[in-house]
């Protein structure tokens, strides 16, 4: 079965997210750049995220994310659905495998309203 990911993000996400700082965000932006931070809200689903950046060709298997979250297969899969869900990777089925990028153009627009924000203070 093929996902067509959600439209979440469009070109205008960045230049529309700049009103953080400056104005009052429509409806529908709001709810694009929140859908982002609740897929975020989840430190596994962070620590995934990071892991498939940084994975060797920009992509994981699922039998890969598991064992360094050291949560099951079932509960990790879970996850990833939250982040494609978010437009923050793509999943791509090989056989019995899934295989999840990054989406560049969601990080670099989640990098764009996080530099616009005010800074967040450590606890």
């Amino acid at each position: 079965m093929t996902r067509t990911p959600l439209p979440l993000l469009d070109a205008d996400l960045a230049s529309c997210c700049s009103l953080l700082t400056g104005g009052a965000l429509d409806e529908e932006a709001a709810e694009r750049v929140a859908r982002l931070f609740r897929a975020l809200g989840d430190r596994h689903r962070v620590r995934l995220l990071s892991l498939i950046a940084a994975a060797e060709g920009g992509e994981a298997c699922i039998c890969d994310l598991t064992e360094p979250v050291g949560l099951a297969q079932p509960t990790v899969s879970h996850h990833m659905k939250l982040l494609v869900d978010a437009g923050l990777v793509s999943r791509d089925q090989r056989g019995k495998w899934a295989y999840y990028r990054v989406v560049p153009e969601t990080m670099t627009a989640l990098g764009d309203i996080l530099r616009r924000s005010a800074p967040i203070a450590a606890d």
